[in-house]
């Protein structure tokens, strides 16, 4: 069972968003709600709900209630939100319209896509024409489709950040793709309905991220270190440490997520951090922070490419007025201090 997120960094999530007014009684229905962003999403749209009475219910597609209900009952048991039991590929609508529609349903788990990717890449697919279905039919609503900077495949090396204009590869049947197809066909069907049925659809194509619900034995460097740290290290660095990636607290990913979708623009924002780091300091910043050691497996080779995955961040400053402003260490320091309280 996880505590609820500060009502601090809540707060500062609801002010950096914005306006909110053009939620004022609004319905929302919502996909992936129950993850890492979910979660982040779900807890900052109670606070503005609560702070600025906003009037506003939401309905969260689950394919299992029960589980996130045992998991944040603080969360479940507020009366403006409902769980629908169901699975995107197939769920039954809904009755009566929705002003506002979030679409974030996708494992990111690496298991996944390393053991089913077909499955996957397909479910994913499927999921997403569901859910534009769902959508064509309310009377004027707003599309925020969840993307991710994995769309670009790997990054060339010699780029230090991709740019938001960057072409898309091929399509490709490569097993190790598979999530990244899924999430490019799944732009093209978004923005194919949005074009049609002439609905606004924002498309957050996020990075890497620090914070409370991030999951710490899953595929990602952050939490796996805040795992180690946790359990008195050392913190294992499973490669030679080169790797170079940037992350964002996750008070400011809620924020920009409904920032854009309060009033962002149809077509795809980054969302994440520039500002990049090694996995070798990462690992090091970590256990500094609670005095511990880093243990790195492999030597690093002369001659092999440094492996990025690391944002340019232009239209959400420009268009949105939004930059971030939670440095590493304090993202660190916020999630250690959760997760040891838990």
């Amino acid at each position: 069972m996880s505590r609820p997120l500060p009502q601090g960094q809540l707060a500062e999530a609801v002010s950096l968003a914005g306006d909110w007014s053009s939620l004022q009684g609004a319905r929302l229905f919502i996909t992936g709600g129950t993850g890492f962003f979910g979660k982040w999403l779900m807890e900052t749209l109670g606070a503005a709900n609560q702070a600025l009475e906003l009037g506003v219910s939401a309905t969260v597609l689950s394919r299992n209630p029960q589980r996130f209900q045992d998991a944040v009952p603080h969360l479940t048991q507020a009366p403006w939100l409902r769980l629908q039991q169901g699975d995107i590929s197939d769920f039954t609508f809904p009755s009566g319209d929705f002003s506002h529609i979030l679409h974030g349903a996708a494992s990111s788990d690496a298991r996944d896509y390393r053991q089913e990717p077909a499955a996957m890449r397909r479910a994913m697919v499927d999921g997403t024409q569901r859910l534009l279905d769902f959508t064509a039919r309310q009377p004027a609503p707003r599309l925020l489709l969840i993307s991710s900077g994995a769309v670009y495949g790997p990054q060339p090396p010699e780029i230090s950040h991709f740019p938001e204009d960057s072409p898309l590869p091929p399509d490709t049947d490569d097993p190790a793709q598979a999530y990244a197809q899924g999430k490019r066909e799944s732009e093209r069907l978004a923005m194919a309905a949005a074009a049609t049925h002439s609905f606004p659809c924002p498309i957050a194509r996020c990075f890497a991220f620090a914070g409370p619900h991030l999951p710490l034995d899953q595929h990602f460097a952050f939490g796996n270190f805040i795992r180690d740290a946790m359990t008195g290290g050392p913190i294992r660095v499973a490669g030679d440490g080169t790797a170079r990636r940037s992350y964002l607290y996750a008070s400011e990913l809620s924020a920009w997520l409904w920032a854009l979708m309060l009033r962002g623009n149809s077509g795809p924002y980054h969302v994440g951090s520039e500002a990049d780091v090694s996995i070798r300091v990462l690992a090091e910043t970590i256990a500094a922070a609670v005095g511990t050691a880093v243990e790195i497996a492999q030597a690093p080779q002369d001659g092999t490419p440094v492996s990025r995955y690391i944002p340019a961040v232009r239209r959400i400053p420009v268009e949105l007025g939004l930059s971030q402003t939670v440095s590493l260490r304090e993202s660190i320091a916020r999630t250690l201090d959760w997760n040891h309280d838990r």
